[in-house]
């Protein structure tokens, strides 16, 4: 089992210590959970392990011969690529063990009677093994399964680097990486620009991941079904928690709370030592007194007492005010009929109904490009629909927090937004609501512009809070939040009195906030009731339902189970007899001779110049090979069952 050590670590950049003295080691055989607020140090702790990196002092190690991947959150990918030859570098020890091939296949062909052609054979052979046994037959298809898992289309092959999204680019650099099968990896939020879909497939895809990993992510429920083991970056150190993310949650509230009260017991036992100091030192029992300190310095050097107040984390205090006017519970507040909207030849949805009542949580959710957004636009009125109606209450006050950011006076500073949206207010005031959402000292001077992409979805927040919604439409409302804050979102969203639509990735987000849930795929939206786990266990059992209805629609199986297992599997309903069944035993036996004879030679021909030089011939030759294997399994059936027969 492969490791990575760390013993002693201290970085610093500047002034700035981003970690101190952590001791860590990780194994190959375990998936890790890497959390803490932005910016207290989990990305340079990636780039310690992955070597980009070197300590101030201590000291990183890892097992020889272990193969460390990494996923920065920016990845690098070389222009004058497409996308496909970007993400086929995986390959690149594959792709030279081909050229090398193809040039020993070159060189045999032209030995003729030169005494080095055995030599050659004898490479060829051994290194054709080599190849094969590193799947290099099937190394084309693994790229399309990955580069399909990860919501890219066949078309986007062929797409230069250069004209990638970033996303797009992120995505690629998360196949390449997952393609080269290193034994760790270490994953810098992986599932950023990944569709729900998409995750679904990397977490299936790392759940059966022979090495080890250690993820960096906000999908907190990506971390609960992975996570064998949660680290948290906090205060310059890493603390290590056994369980997944919802264990480390509690396992956190219970440390610190723990912290807490040997805090507060510790001060009182001070507080009283000090007293009695005070009061017997230098009058009535000056030897205890004395004593007593001496005591009490001894165990404070020793550490035995906590003498500092254990660091309060700074969460967002969102808390949504009641609206102006208690909501009607059942008062029908939006109602959507027939609605149709395509652009150009592709349809988003057709025949849409949905309505939403006071008090509910709707989710919608579902893979990039299905038409989640222009739902909610229709609904605002922002987009004309193509065909149906659609009602929105108009008594009813709406908060609307768009996936883009609104435009904003990036000359205003926070002060004067929250002013704007709150006349009433005064600055005083202004700056204790910026408080709550972190902007402190002298941040609510700053100015808009001047805000990140995490700072300005606070700000977003702390103006819909302002508004005082009845109905909350939310899309993506987690992106560019870290797990405090979507924490913080979540309790909020919890006590709202109101109505809330929600469009999210975010499965954890799902599961806490809503209970009916719309998924739309292409040509299908489909409202289920409940959260996103009670929609996957759906989901489940409808597929098991249908596999179950299609084994007992099927005839029963006779003979034993070996003679099941060797036969060929019986029609459900009358065949014509096989052209083999009307051939002689000896006229079958040379059948298969015949088909082993192909199968042979062509298999010869994988390793022939002339056909790498033609990708074409190479998919021609794989159909040929794999049709001729089924020919040769269908014939040695025939012959078992003529065979056991006899």
């Amino acid at each position: 089992m492969g490791s990575v050590r760390l013993q002693g670590v201290t970085k610093q950049f500047g002034p700035a210590l981003v970690l101190s003295g952590v001791d860590l080691e990780l194994h190959t055989g375990q998936i890790v959970a890497l959390v803490g607020a932005n910016g207290v140090g989990k990305t340079t702790l990636l780039r310690l392990i992955a070597g980009q990196l070197t300590p101030d002092t201590g000291t990183v190690t890892r097992s020889k011969g272990l193969e460390v991947g990494y996923l920065p959150q920016e990845p690098d990918l070389r222009t004058g690529q497409t996308l496909r030859e970007a993400v086929a570098e995986a390959f690149t020890e594959l792709m030279a063990m081909e050229a090398r091939l193809l040039r020993l296949s070159e060189e045999v062909a032209a030995a003729h009677d030169d005494p080095r052609l055995d030599g050659l054979l004898s490479q060829y052979d051994r290194l054709r093994a080599r190849f094969e046994a590193a799947g290099g037959y099937r190394f084309e298809q693994r790229l399309d399964e990955v580069l399909g898992g990860l919501g890219f289309t066949p078309a986007d092959a062929s797409l230069p680097v250069s004209a990638l999204s970033g996303g797009q680019k992120c995505r690629a650099a998360l196949a390449r990486l997952l393609l080269q099968e290193r034994q760790f990896l270490l994953l810098d939020e992986p599932t950023n620009h990944l569709d729900i879909d998409a995750v679904r497939w990397l977490e299936k895809f790392l759940a059966g991941h022979h090495g080890g990993a250690l993820i960096v992510s906000h999908d907190r429920y990506l971390l609960d079904r992975l996570a064998e083991r949660t680290l948290e970056c906090v205060a310059g150190g890493v603390v290590a928690y056994a369980g997944n993310y919802s264990a480390y949650v509690e396992a956190r509230e219970l440390r610190r709370l723990t912290q807490r009260r040997q805090y507060e017991k510790d001060q009182a036992f001070i507080a009283r030592e000090l007293d009695y100091i005070a009061r017997h030192g230098a009058a009535k029992r000056p030897k205890q007194a004395h004593g007593r300190r001496t005591r009490l310095e001894r165990r404070l050097e020793a550490g035995e007492l906590t003498t500092e107040k254990p660091a309060e984390q700074r969460t967002l205090s969102m808390r949504f005010a009641p609206p102006p006017r208690p909501a009607t519970s059942g008062r029908e507040l939006v109602r959507l009929e027939g609605l149709r909207k395509a652009y150009g030849p592709k349809e988003l949805f057709a025949n849409l109904d949905l309505t939403v009542h006071a008090g509910q949580r709707l989710g919608i959710t579902g893979p990039n490009g299905t038409g989640k957004t222009t739902l909610l636009r229709i609904l605002l009125g922002q987009v004309p629909a193509d065909a149906g109606s659609v009602y929105l209450n108009p008594a009813a006050r709406v908060g609307y927090f768009a996936q883009e950011p609104e435009q904003l006076d990036l000359e205003r500073t926070i002060v004067a937004e929250i002013i704007a949206v709150r006349p009433d207010l005064l600055e005083r005031d202004a700056r204790n609501v910026a408080a709550g959402f972190l902007f402190t000292g002298e941040d609510p001077f700053k100015k808009l512009g001047q805000l990140s992409g995490g700072e300005q979805s606070r700000l977003r927040f702390m103006k819909l809070i302002l508004s005082a919604p009845e109905l909350l439409i939310l899309d993506e409302p987690t992106n560019h939040l870290d797990i405090p804050s979507r924490e913080a979102l979540e309790a909020a969203l919890r006590d709202f009195p109101g109505t809330v639509i929600a469009v999210s990735h975010d499965r954890y987000f799902l599961d806490r906030i809503v209970d009916r849930l719309l998924v739309i795929r292409p040509g299908q939206a489909r409202l289920f009731t409940g959260n996103y786990t009670t929609y996957i266990e759906q989901v489940e059992r409808e597929k098991a339902e249908a596999l179950a209805a299609a084994a007992e629609s099927s005839p029963p199986a006779r003979g034993t189970p070996a003679q099941r297992a060797r036969a060929p599997k019986a029609a459900t309903s009358p065949q014509p007899a096989s052209p083999l069944a009307r051939l002689k035993l000896d006229q079958l036996e040379a059948y298969i001779s015949e088909r082993e004879e192909r199968l042979a030679a062509l298999h010869e021909r994988f390793g022939d110049a002339e056909v790498y030089r033609a990708p074409e011939k190479i998919t021609r030759l794989r159909a040929e090979f794999e049709r001729l294997q089924e020919e040769l399994a269908t014939a040695e059936a025939e012959w078992i069952r003529r065979v056991d027969r006899a």
